[in-house]
């Protein structure tokens, strides 16, 4: 096992996975949670279990996008997944799972056992298309939780919509043909749009907008 001054650093990374194919190998809690995250994803999920227990069976009933297949897990379930998640909690076949997508080049999340994942799945708090991610590096789940539990305080609702607003001045100056790199964002957000957007007061919001393009272009 490794020690905890030897766990790797992590790129973070926020994955597309809208439209891909993913597999998850074991049917129970700790499987229907990992499906059911891909699926909020827009993945296309595939499901191999001996197995199912009644949470992937609701997921099942649940999603177009997933489907399961009770029977052992096979080498060529691998074809053509972008990911795969071993959870069936057994260590000869999540230690299978792992090997043989790290030997197809695979990206691999296996329950559990960070020394085989090739990514581990973070806390996450989302707020429209905000998301925030805590990571422990395999150390500490819970921890991570804990964290994003307390972030998601500092992340409310607001931020949605104050995205949103980002998105459009940014597609405004994008259609005028100017960049968005190097614009002074921070003064923007450091001001009182924010409390704007979380008191409803969006036509103040937009207008603070227009000030600071006026003045950052």
């Amino acid at each position: 096992m490794q020690r905890h001054d030897e766990l790797p650093r992590l790129l973070p990374v926020a994955l597309r996975l809208d439209g891909r194919r993913c597999l998850v190998v074991g049917g129970g809690r700790v499987a229907a949670r990992k499906a059911a995250d891909l699926l909020a994803c827009g993945a296309d999920v595939t499901v191999v279990a001996l197995e199912v227990r009644s949470a992937m069976a609701r997921l099942e009933a649940e999603h177009e996008r997933l489907e399961v297949r009770v029977r052992a897990y096979r080498a060529e379930d691998l074809d053509g997944m972008a990911v795969v998640m071993a959870a069936t909690g057994v260590e000869e076949v999540d230690g299978a799972v792992a090997a043989d997508a790290r030997g197809r080049g695979t990206l691999v999340n296996s329950a559990d056992d960070p020394e085989r994942c090739d990514f581990y799945l973070t806390s996450v708090h989302r707020s429209g298309p905000v998301t925030v991610s805590v990571s422990s590096s395999g150390a500490s789940p819970a921890l991570a939780r804990w964290l994003r539990a307390r972030l998601a305080h500092e992340v409310g609702p607001e931020f949605a919509s104050v995205a949103h607003l980002l998105w459009e001045c940014r597609s405004t100056l994008q259609a005028q043909g100017l960049a968005t790199e190097g614009l002074d964002w921070d003064s923007l957000l450091d001001g009182p749009l924010v409390a704007m957007v979380r008191d409803g007061r969006l036509a103040d919001a937009r207008a603070t907008i227009e000030q600071w393009l006026e003045a950052a272009t």
